[in-house]
């Protein structure tokens, strides 16, 4: 966070919570079927297998 003492970054990294992160995820084949997920709100991961990745928060 650029911050130059720690107790100033600590002030806000309690306020993230990392470890009850749950997710939807989708797999898309086609553009058609990709554009229709990130307009749903999902982010593109990765490719596997020529099929886009994606995932949302749930």
């Amino acid at each position: 966070l650029g911050h130059r003492r720690l107790e100033n970054t600590l002030v806000y990294t309690h306020l993230v919570d990392f470890h009850d992160d749950e997710w939807v995820s989708a797999v898309a084949r086609t553009v058609e079927k990709a554009r229709e997920l990130v307009e749903a709100g999902f982010e593109y991961v990765c490719d596997v297998d020529g099929a886009k990745l994606f995932r949302k928060r749930k």
